[in-house]
């Protein structure tokens, strides 16, 4: 295998990943409540999602360290067809709460493996100086590309089918199943990696907490990891503040909460493309700003800037607030982009392929764990002072992290590169 032929694979399986999510994205609260859920059972079942996925996230990582990637990812695959499937033919609360578990244990499996898949390849083949940023942006603009492609499909398809052929709003989980059914056969016919030892299921369950134990050792004890890790917090705490308090604001500014919906889905789609664009950028802005630190802190105060900016047309009416909401929601998602591939490529480059994956999902964690305090703090925030003071706040955070990069210490991992992965028809 080339190293253009391991850039295409982990590309397609970039795009096929979260093609299903940007899918189901813009129906399926709508699926739940068409189907007689209320939003509070909305709501449990979305948080059920979360805990299931957040609890799995570290052991799912260990797992593929241990067992192989491909494994774990066509697990995912196959735990999403099955969840997007029930989901589209739920018709009770259980049914979806089922749904959501199997979702969310596909969303921990999915969470590392693709991309640590490729950064071992690469360094199979090119050994581990090879540049990371380039393979890293691409991927990231597929995955940006999926969602934004998704999102205006899910929305689209429902308009079309039939009602005598079956509930328009369960096209879209049904076509994200059938999505998730081609990821499984690419990832079991076109991601070869080196072979690993037959384990007993035993032998499985005792390395993986000591994988998983090794890995947040090393993420405790790498001074640059610890500076990588508040700074995903800090992304978090901005990508859920600006999902949360964006769809009211549109709302708002459109007059009424089904055109603020058609909105919210034009802008979320311009958002997607604006994260697309600033993966392209990755290597350019390293480039120019002398190195991948330089480039993150450049993503990181434009995110900030972006939602300072959000803060600045809270009080503007009509087009002028819908224009200035938008322009700045792209500009967002272009720097979070930006900062989100780069502190990727510092991750992989301090650590070895043996807790890989580990790693990853603790930056997930932290990713998500900014999230829930956002949605702790900020909604309360908007509520009592305003839209202004919640995203000028989220702004502070995102500016303040900018200071993570002073002086980051360089990667230190390093390690025997894996054996050079088996040949396979495809390639």
């Amino acid at each position: 295998m080339t190293a253009r032929s391991a850039l295409r694979r982990y590309m397609l399986v970039a795009f096929l990943t979260w093609l299903p999510v940007g899918l189901t994205m813009a129906a399926m609260v709508l699926l739940m409540t068409e189907r007689g859920l209320s939003l509070a059972q909305v709501g449990l079942a979305v948080t059920v999602f979360s805990i299931v996925t957040v609890a799995l996230e570290l052991p799912t990582g260990g797992l593929a360290d241990v067992v192989g990637r491909r494994v774990v990812l066509a697990a995912s695959a196959a735990f999403t067809v099955v969840g997007l499937a029930l989901m589209s033919v739920s018709t009770t609360f259980w049914m979806f709460l089922a749904g959501c578990v199997l979702k969310g244990v596909a969303r921990a499996l999915s969470s590392g493996p693709a991309t640590a898949w490729y950064v071992d390849t690469l360094h199979a083949i090119e050994g581990r100086d090879a540049d990371l940023k380039p393979g890293l942006a691409r991927g990231g603009v597929m995955e940006s590309v999926a969602l934004c492609a998704g999102v205006l499909a899910g929305g689209a398809v429902p308009l079309l089918v039939p009602p005598s052929l079956m509930l328009p709003l369960a096209a879209p989980p049904l076509l994200g199943a059938v999505a998730a059914a081609v990821l499984l056969v690419v990832v079991v016919v076109a991601l070869p990696e080196p072979a690993h030892e037959r384990r007993s299921v035993a032998s499985v369950l005792r390395e993986v907490p000591a994988t998983v134990g090794g890995g947040l050792r090393l993420a405790a004890g790498s001074a640059l990891l610890r500076r990588l890790m508040p700074a995903a917090v800090a992304s978090g705490v901005v990508l859920t503040g600006v999902e949360l308090l964006t769809p009211g604001r549109l709302a708002e500014l459109a007059g009424t909460a089904e055109q603020g919906s058609l909105a919210y889905a034009v802008v979320a789609a311009l958002g997607f493309a604006g994260s697309a664009t600033g993966s392209a950028l990755v290597p350019r802005v390293a480039r120019l700003a002398g190195g991948s630190v330089g480039g993150a802190v450049v993503g990181t105060v434009l995110a900030a800037l972006s939602v300072g900016a959000l803060a600045a047309t809270a009080g503007l009416d009509g087009l002028p607030g819908m224009l200035g909401a938008g322009l700045a929601y792209v500009a967002l998602f272009v720097g979070i982009s930006l900062t989100g591939v780069l502190c990727l490529e510092l991750t992989h480059r301090a650590v070895t392929a043996a807790e890989r994956t580990t790693v990853t999902s603790t930056s997930s964690i932290a990713l998500q764990s900014g999230g829930a305090a956002a949605n702790l703090a900020l909604g309360v925030l908007a509520t009592q002072a305003g839209l202004s003071v919640a995203w000028g706040t989220a702004a502070a955070v995102m500016l303040a992290s900018a200071l993570l990069f002073v002086r980051m210490p360089a990667p230190t991992g390093s390690s025997p590169a894996p054996a050079p992965p088996a040949r396979s028809g495809s390639g």
